[in-house]
């Protein structure tokens, strides 16, 4: 199977657990799509009814509300009953790095408030340990960048500033850049991530850390199911 067939087939295996009246977080990305897709299809028929959607970026609330899918907001709806979103590596207890799509704050705000956090990936993005497969994305202010730069190439990281398509400087939708940071195999991803955490000036990092609850994998032999308490 191609890899966008694996990615479908994830993103719309993962919204048999969307049900009737929940909140549902909406990730971004191109194996997210998929699932944003199946929730408007079951909304249409009538599958699901008063589902309100959490988008985690303006591309995603765009794409939402094209396809009908009713909106609210966190400050509205503080817990979240389950989120859908994508990843661009995983390691074998369910950590992450996400934000190769830019949106990781809003991504992490989401998974930190969701009861349930279901990541969907082909099977290209499991990975022995994190940092192999992906830079970790680090999002920063504008203001101090350089020094950013200089702290995290201390940390060990090769460290390239993000460019959007166009060739311009890419900007997140907080207005802030991504430092794109290959640390190579991350042996020790709570000591990265709570060094991270220390610096001002970051706003926020790729790792995410302790917040799955289900991985469904889109295989060539089919669907695989990684559960949290199965670790």
């Amino acid at each position: 199977m191609e890899i966008a067939q694996l990615k479908r087939a994830a993103g719309e295996r993962a919204v048999e657990f969307v049900e009737s009246g929940m909140i549902v977080g909406l990730g971004h990305g191109s194996t997210a799509i998929h699932a944003l897709h199946r929730i408007a299809d079951r909304l249409k028929v009538q599958e699901l009814r008063d589902v309100l959607g959490i988008p985690t970026s303006t591309q995603v609330e765009a794409d939402a509300r094209s396809l009908g899918i009713p909106l609210t907001t966190m400050n509205e709806h503080p817990v979240i009953d389950v989120t859908i979103d994508g990843a661009d590596e995983i390691d074998a207890a369910l950590n992450l790095i996400k934000g190769g799509g830019g949106a990781l704050l809003r991504e992490k705000i989401v998974a930190q408030a969701t009861r349930r956090q279901i990541i969907v990936v082909d099977e290209t993005k499991l990975s022995p340990t994190l940092g192999i497969r992906w830079p970790l994305p680090v999002e920063v202010t504008s203001f101090g960048r350089v020094s950013q730069e200089r702290f995290l190439k201390s940390l060990g990281a090769r460290v390239a500033l993000r460019v959007g398509e166009d060739g311009s400087g890419f900007r997140t939708d907080q207005g802030n850049e991504i430092l794109d940071c290959d640390f190579g195999a991350i042996s020790n991803p709570e000591q990265l991530a709570a060094r991270l955490d220390g610096r001002a000036g970051i706003v926020e990092h790729g790792l995410f850390l302790g917040l799955v609850s289900d991985v469904i994998v889109g295989t060539a032999e089919g669907i695989r199911h990684l559960m949290r308490h199965d670790i």
